[in-house]
């Protein structure tokens, strides 16, 4: 019986068994966080530039005519 006679040979591929499914589980775990945090960057919105800002005050009437034009001249400079 070679388990007998002082060989460590089943303890070594154990280790190595090991080895490969902390690997395994590690891979998987940084899969998921990594996936995660790449849905969660992509519905991040980015705030209207200032021209739009403007167009929109315009539309809700909050400013006159007068104001939205010198504004935008403003913008544009």
């Amino acid at each position: 019986m070679w388990w007998m006679m002082g060989n460590n040979f089943p303890g070594w591929w154990m280790g190595v068994g090991l080895l490969w499914s902390l690997i395994f589980w590690g891979a998987i775990i940084f899969l998921i966080v990594w996936g995660i945090r790449t849905l969660a960057g992509r519905r991040e919105e980015r705030p209207p530039d200032p021209l739009t800002l403007l167009k929109m005050r315009y539309a809700r009437g909050e400013i006159t005519r007068e104001q939205y034009e010198q504004m935008r001249q403003d913008l544009l400079k």
